[in-house]
């Protein structure tokens, strides 16, 4: 397969940059990935499509501001990208600056804090902070918003580049297709005999690394720690057992899902990930997916075309542009219903 077969003009205006009013105020397209149908609704429609003893898997990492800026002490501009907190004053990150700290260097963190370059590990560094990490991060970090949200953060992005059921934190970018969930929509799908249980995964800036190579087998993806639980996994056995199905919300749940599920059946795990599902890659829990829409050549549409069938999916991105859907992160959603057959790129060209 080859990145090109997974690239889409998308206008820039279909960039969504900032969040709706409302988070249930998005559009919804609907794509049952059997028969490659598409529908176009609201995102409150959402309630149409579930049924009674159908589970909802949501993913409950929390966003940490991760974002700092400030200097090194020798007095050139930096920024800082956490990556991963590894213990209460340790973290990998990213830094970008003119040239790159040296072991043993201090840097000065902008809002009053101080940190030491400890080591590097290929292209992350080890940063030890003077005091710990994640109220200091609370206190003068930013919230780190997409590359593809070319604005500085605002204080609404605390509280918008966040899902209301986020409890674990850890992650470094947002699972998007969560956002679109208020308290109201999530007891009315209660109400409705839906079942829901909690995976995490702390989605890391990695999510945003272009694919780089031409043949996607030849990819290697970024690991992210996830845990799914022994209730997690119980939950999904129930719901199999009763003709139900699971609805993953998001990739970052599939991920965690499937991750844990590798050897064809599910159990508890915890620790880090690297699966990458394109087409061709078997689906072993999930039966129903909500997420959003994804950049062009991007692993998760990949993830997206293996779950629908590659020209289901590309159809429907096709239908999103045309119809002006909002993309990306603060942007609209998709529902799809897995298609038991897919076929790749190679077979629909």
């Amino acid at each position: 397969m080859r990145l090109s077969d997974f690239y889409f003009e998308l206008p820039d205006d279909l960039i969504a940059r900032h969040p709706l009013a409302e988070r249930r105020g998005s559009r919804l397209l609907c794509l049952d990935g059997p028969s490659g149908s598409i529908a176009h609704r609201q995102f409150i429609d959402l309630l149409s499509y579930l049924r009674p003893g159908d589970l909802m898997v949501f993913n409950n990492t929390r966003v940490i501001p991760a974002r700092l800026f400030g200097r090194k002490a020798s007095g050139g501009a930096l920024e800082v990208l956490v990556e991963r907190v590894l213990d209460e004053y340790r973290v990998l990150a990213h830094v970008r600056s003119s040239k790159s700290p040296k072991p043993g260097s201090q840097i000065l963190i902008d809002g009053g804090a101080e940190a030491e370059m400890v080591a590097r590990h290929d292209a992350l560094f080890e940063l030890r902070f003077a005091e710990p990490v994640l109220p200091l991060l609370q206190r003068v970090g930013h919230m780190p918003l997409p590359p593809y949200i070319d604005r500085p953060d605002e204080d609404a992005d605390r509280e918008r580049y966040q899902t209301v059921y986020a409890k674990r934190e850890g992650a470094v970018a947002a699972p998007t297709a969560g956002l679109h969930f208020d308290q109201p929509l999530l007891d009315a799908i209660a109400e409705l005999g839906v079942e829901t249980a909690e995976v995490t995964l702390h989605v890391g800036a990695g999510t945003f690394q272009p694919v780089r190579v031409e043949k996607i087998e030849d990819h290697v993806m970024h690991q992210e720690w996830l845990e799914v639980s022994p209730e997690v996994v119980a939950a999904v056995q129930a719901c199999k057992a009763r003709g139900g199905r699971v609805v993953a919300v998001g990739t970052t749940s599939v991920r965690s899902l499937e991750s844990a599920a590798r050897d064809g059946e599910l159990k508890p795990f915890s620790g880090d990930t690297d699966i990458f599902l394109y087409p061709g890659r078997p689906f072993h829990v999930v039966d129903a997916l909500v997420t959003n829409f994804h950049l062009p050549e991007s692993t998760l549409l990949m993830l997206v075309s293996a779950f629908a069938g590659y020209p289901e999916a590309m159809a429907a991105y096709r239908a999103a542009v045309a119809e002006k859907y909002r993309f990306f992160s603060y942007g609209d959603a998709m529902f799809i219903t897995r298609n038991p057959a897919p076929t790749g790129p190679e077979v629909s060209s």
